[in-house]
């Protein structure tokens, strides 16, 4: 079996049916590994804000187009992006074994799409533009359900010098033609994307004339430079129209590849109507090649994430932390279901997507939190503190429990109310052998606990206990007896000697 064949192999037990009666198909170009992103990591697996790009990207389309019917073309470690991004419903992955060109892409892409079979919209979304919302994916399909028209692009507005704008610039039809007449209802629609590149080699004095529709336009090399619209590679068509055109494209250019944007030029020609329609956030259309770039993504993710926040919950440093995507949701529900939460997050806290918080709840600095956790009311986690879940493993923590600096605390475990969980003390639990912990439970000193079930009020002091029933036992004067310097017997001592001997 070829390396080609066993890889459209595994794409095709990850894909599913496409819905064709869904009003809309959403193609994420995914299948560029990013040479200048110096990563042996597919471009596309690159994470924002703790999601994959293309995930991110897959999700908001989704939820933004309210439609499963997605595409996903792969390439470049196709199977590591397609696994990432995983089997869903009316999902499918298409391979692009050699990268030839955008247009190149979404041809693949409708190879997947069986003639005839669908008569919807069909939009295109770059793999890297992570920081894409639902709420961007909304508008755009609204305008261009609002304008309608056979293409429709999503585009930017550089807020930078001009002499640093390397994207391509859109071209509007300007209000008259070189003769003075009205542009009358062609006036803003799109007569081409002009690259950057295209635009410096102009000649200073020199006029760029352009054809539209039977009317002639002028442009200086000034005028193109000011251009501060820009091309974002999010497009949409009428299904018909691109099944028929994409055919059109030529690799007649410098690079010898398929571009999407030539379909512009092809649809004017056919007197059909191209559009576009500027994005209202132009972080939610930023794409990236290189490092400096994937980090500015991550900060105004961050940022972003503080403003949803700061008025509900205590950031210590607003530079440095995590929250998920769906803890933040939480977060905010939590804040309209309980009023006042009082919860501090301290300063590079990570929190993942499966940690349930609580109202009083109080996390120290540096503390980390993943997995299916619960964490009910009033509890505190000092710092650099670990809790965590294993894969279908639920950790509990009762109320008003504390768990001090440095502990890790781990698996199938769980902590009864009003605990103090002292330094030094590291616990976990097993599928087989989970760990239980009563209600006003202290250990201290350097214990370790696993697999055990300790009743309520107990103290335990340096200890090792390993699948223990420990029990609440009172002496004569009522007190509760406590657990100290348990250590099991020593293994493995033929294995050790005493240095020089």
């Amino acid at each position: 079996m070829s390396r080609n064949h066993e890889i459209e192999t595994h794409l095709e037990n990850l894909s599913s049916d496409l819905d064709p009666a869904s009003d809309s198909l959403a193609i994420v170009l995914a299948a560029g590994h990013g040479k200048r992103i110096k990563s042996e990591t597919s471009k596309m697996l690159h994470k924002i804000w703790g999601v994959p790009t293309v995930v991110r990207v897959a999700n908001s389309a989704k939820r933004g187009l309210r439609s499963d019917n997605q595409i996903i073309v792969v390439g470049i470690k196709a199977k590591d992006v397609a696994e990432t991004s995983g089997k869903e419903t009316n999902r499918r992955f298409a391979f692009q074994a050699e990268q030839n060109g955008t247009g190149h892409a979404v041809k693949i892409a409708l190879e997947a799409v069986p003639n005839g079979t669908y008569s919807g919209d069909i939009y295109i979304f770059p793999g890297d533009m992570g920081l894409l919302s639902v709420e961007a994916v909304q508008k755009f399909k609204a305008a261009y359900h609002n304008n309608p028209c056979d293409m429709m692009i999503l585009t930017g507005v550089f807020e930078g010098a001009a002499s640093d704008n390397y994207y391509g610039r859109v071209l509007r039809v300007p209000a008259e033609d070189i003769n003075g007449k009205s542009s009358g209802d062609n006036f803003r629609k799109v007569i081409e994307i002009k690259e950057q590149k295209d635009i410096l080699a102009l000649e200073p004095k020199e006029t760029y004339r352009v054809n539209y529709k039977s009317c002639t336009y002028g442009f200086t090399k000034e005028d193109l430079v000011n251009l501060r619209e820009f091309n974002t590679g999010v497009y949409v068509f009428k299904a018909d129209k691109i099944t028929t055109y994409i055919n059109k494209l030529s690799t007649d250019n410098v690079q010898g590849e398929l571009y999407l944007t030539d379909l512009i030029h092809i649809f004017n020609e056919n007197d059909l109507t191209v559009k576009a329609t500027e994005a209202v956030d132009n972080h939610t259309v930023l794409g990236f090649n290189v490092k400096s770039v994937l980090k500015e993504m991550e900060s105004y993710a961050r940022e972003n994430v503080y403003e949803k926040l700061k008025d509900i919950i205590t950031i210590v440093d607003q530079d440095d932390f995590f929250l998920a995507d769906e803890v933040v949701d939480q977060i905010i529900e939590l804040d309209k279901k309980k009023g006042p939460l009082d919860i501090s997050i301290g300063k590079g806290v990570w929190i993942d997507r499966d940690v349930q918080l609580n109202k009083g709840i109080k996390i120290g600095n540096h503390a980390e939190l993943s997995g299916r956790v619960l964490l009910d009311e009033g509890v505190r986690i000092q710092e650099n503190v670990h809790v965590s879940a294993f894969p279908g493993q639920i950790l509990k923590v009762g109320r008003n429990s504390e768990i001090f600096i440095g502990d890790i605390i781990k698996g199938n475990l769980e902590i009864g109310e009003n605990c103090r969980i002292e330094s030094s003390v590291n616990m976990t639990g097993s599928d087989q052998f989970p760990t239980r912990i009563g209600n006003n439970v202290r250990i201290k000193g350097t214990s370790y606990v696993f697999g055990s079930t300790i009743e309520n009020d107990v103290r335990i002091e340096h200890s090792v206990l390993k699948c223990k029933q420990v029990k609440r036992v009172e002496n004569t004067d009522g007190i509760v007896q406590a657990i100290r310097y348990f250590l099991p017997k020593a293994e493995g001592l033929e294995a050790i000697d005493d240095l020089g001997k």
